[in-house]
């Protein structure tokens, strides 16, 4: 800068003092050298204190506010950032101004950090939800098309082919279903409808609609509390059964053959633990934070092969988030997988 705060006081302390100076020698009986000590000490002061006041005060802000500026102007918003993070509340409207200035900064940073993540997340939804709908329409495609060929003339052929197009079709089905509800359910069309029931007896009649399911696999299926207890909580009948169904199943899916699937709950003043536990492979430590994305498969060949939408442990807990509670993840590789999660207790227990 042309003009600088060293320059504008001395200008200021040359000033002063000479107009001190000036008017002291109109005064009869001063001498010179008195002068040139009025002098002196007028412009020593006038500059230290003007020179104080216009680079700690103004100057030093100035300087900060155009740096501030350029760096927003060359979008650089991760460094405007870092510098707010040393400033303390200030008095002086300059600094104030030049917070305002780096909060602003501040802000876009975070804007446009998160718009960088949706824009990840869309690109890779995209890509899950594109590869997921193609295996089931290429499959259920390659199948008609061979009946079309000719090999709807034979009637043992054709029986087995659309029985294979049938079931890519009921893939489909399954996973356009689970995207509509897990849409559903992040915007707020399907509210919760809670009511009071006996969260044991809902996870027996899961039981049975898995049960074939588990025999196919010799997977035995317990309820590791005394028999006949009642565990009443508040929820979502339906809803809760669609976290029960997903995890049991997925515990009867990925366990070990002739292996257990145990359900237990755990009662106190004002909720009910509930918890899924398999004695299966478990699941790596590094894919467990990413386990409850949609589409996020440990073993992708495998997982396809044994069906699935890949959105199930995503609807489960968004479910549980719209029951204002978490579910928690416990595995470990070669003992097994352990999820828990909470539900408010009824305030009724008779059944």
């Amino acid at each position: 800068m042309l003009i600088n705060s060293r320059a504008v006081a001395l200008l200021l302390a040359v000033s002063i003092a000479s107009i001190t100076t000036a008017f002291l020698s109109l005064v009869e009986g001063v001498s010179t050298s008195a002068l040139v000590i009025v002098f002196c000490l007028s412009f020593a002061s006038c500059f230290i204190l003007s020179f104080i006041t216009l680079e700690f005060l103004i100057f030093r802000e100035v300087k900060n506010l155009y740096q501030a500026i350029d760096k927003i102007n060359r979008q650089d918003f991760k460094a405007a950032t870092e510098i707010l993070d040393d400033y303390e509340p200030s008095a002086n409207p300059l600094k104030r101004a030049n917070q305002q200035i780096l909060a602003y900064a501040s802000q876009k940073q975070s804007e446009i950090e998160e718009l960088k993540k949706i824009e990840a997340f869309r690109r890779e939804f995209i890509a899950d939800v594109s590869h997921e709908l193609k295996t089931p329409l290429f499959a259920a495609q390659g199948f008609v098309l061979t009946l079309l060929d000719g090999a709807i003339d034979d009637e043992t052929v054709r029986y087995k082919f659309l029985k294979k197009a049938a079931r890519s079709l009921d893939g489909l089905s399954m996973l356009v279903q689970d995207l509509l509800t897990l849409t559903q359910i992040e915007s707020g069309q399907i509210a919760m409808q809670f009511e009071d029931f006996d969260i044991c007896q809902l996870t027996k009649h899961v039981f049975e609609q898995l049960e074939e399911k588990a025999a196919k696999r010799a997977i035995e299926l317990q309820i590791e509390n005394p028999i006949g207890e009642a565990f009443w909580v508040n929820a979502d009948y339906n809803r809760i059964g669609q976290v029960m169904t997903n995890l049991i199943s997925n515990a009867i899916k990925y366990g070990n053959e002739g292996g257990h699937v145990r359900v237990s709950f755990m009662a106190d003043t004002s909720l009910v633990q509930v918890t899924v536990a398999d004695d299966g492979p478990g699941i790596p430590r590094e894919h467990q934070r990413r386990i409850f994305e949609r589409f996020y498969r440990i073993e992708k060949s495998r997982s396809r092969k044994q069906g699935g939408s890949g959105l199930g442990l995503a609807i489960v807990k968004h479910i549980l988030e719209k029951h204002g509670t978490d579910i928690n993840l416990y595995s470990e590789v070669g003992v097994g997988t352990t999820f828990t999660f909470r539900l408010p207790k009824a305030d009724t227990t008779t059944e």
